[in-house]
């Protein structure tokens, strides 16, 4: 039986979540800060940990950091729905935390009810997860200044703040209707990997970027303003009637299905309402279709990467068969490998490659 310990300094919240996993058929064992979780995992180790940011004694992103040095443990992380948890979030992310659900009502929320489907099966696949090894993605900063226009924008891989000096112009893009479209639908286990994908694209990449990630409303927004921190291209959470440039990310806005399509004869990104039809969102699925309905297919090229389900398999399946390029994360790299070997079983994928080769991929295909 998979063991789940739950971490969380409200007696209420420990109660709550232990009767959700153990309706699910999971046993529970339980810790109240930080330091008791540490020496839990050291003494009874757990298959899966959920884990509190705000605690007394020892905060949940210390906790994460000697977990994943004394015993690496697949960790889901519980966060309050504000800027602030949703950096935290990023931060316990990229130190190796899995995945992470959002608190509905607050940091003590009996509405844990209204998530409860969406937890349990993110600390399932949690549990079955392959850890990425510490130093795969770089920690990224908020900007300090406005960035430099994007043909010698350098990439940034440091973290330390900018030396002084004068402030730069603001970013000049590049205009004119796209020859072509970057999709990439990725899921759990996205952020850490969307930061070792993405600060390898150069400033210069002639296709637009479009990243549908599925996350909550409240953090695609910090999580665009902290690749953008990284990246040699401008990266930004997708806006209404937004147009579609060269030289830039867009990421999906939680909350919403993210089309492209175009109107008074430029590309925009559209902010639909969350589509019934699908399961997950932003939708992988939505995004490729409307892809399809904009550009000729050799000139999309679709990723799909690491995450549970089947979002995005069936329209990049289509898209392969009309001619459009695909590439399928492979297992190896995979946090979770669902999304991609789905693609694979269809005979979507033209390729299937490691989360470290996707980058050099694209830029040869979009030369």
């Amino acid at each position: 039986m998979t063991a789940v310990l739950v971490v969380d300094d409200s007696a209420l919240m420990r109660k709550h979540l232990g009767t959700l996993f153990r309706d699910a058929g999971l046993e529970v064992r339980t810790a109240n800060n930080g330091a008791e979780a540490v020496r839990e995992v050291l003494n009874n180790p757990p298959d899966v940990i959920t884990l509190d940011v705000n605690m007394p004694e020892m905060d949940g992103l210390t906790a994460l950091s000697q977990i994943m040095a004394a015993r690496p443990t697949p960790v889901v992380m519980v966060s309050s729905l504000t800027t602030k948890g949703a950096m935290s979030t990023f931060e316990a992310l990229a130190m190796g935390a899995v995945d992470f659900i959002a608190k509905p009502g607050g940091t003590i929320s009996l509405s844990m009810d209204d998530v409860a489907k969406d937890l349990v099966s993110k600390v399932k696949a949690a549990a079955r997860a392959r850890l990425k090894p510490k130093g795969t993605a770089p920690a990224a900063r908020e900007p300090e200044r406005p960035p430099a226009p994007p043909a010698v924008r350098p990439k940034r891989e440091a973290v330390a703040a900018p030396a002084p000096g004068p402030v730069e112009a603001p970013r000049r893009l590049p205009q004119g209707r796209p020859e072509g479209v970057i999709v990439i639908g990725i899921s759990t286990g996205g952020p850490r990997t969307l930061e070792e994908l993405l600060p390898a694209l150069p400033a210069d990449l002639r296709w637009p970027v479009v990243v549908a990630q599925h996350m909550p409303a409240s953090f695609t927004g910090p999580l665009a303003r902290r690749l953008d921190g990284l990246c040699a291209l401008t990266v930004r959470e997708a806006a209404q009637f937004e147009p579609l440039l060269r030289g830039t990310i867009t990421i999906a806005r939680g909350g919403t299905d993210l089309a492209i399509g175009e109107r008074n004869g430029t590309l925009v990104t559209i902010n639909k309402p969350e589509s019934p039809r699908h399961n997950w969102h932003p939708s992988v699925d939505v995004l490729v279709a409307s892809a399809m309905e904009v550009f000729r297919p050799d000139r999309i090229l679709a990723v799909q990467m690491t995450g549970m389900g089947n979002d995005g398999a069936e329209q990049m399946t289509e898209l392969k068969r009309r001619g459009g390029r695909t590439i399928a994360e492979s297992e190896e790299s995979c946090v979770v490998f669902g999304m991609p070997r789905d693609l694979i079983e269809r005979g979507g994928a033209s390729v299937v490659l490691p989360a470290s080769a996707v980058a050099a991929k694209i830029i040869e295909w979009v030369k």
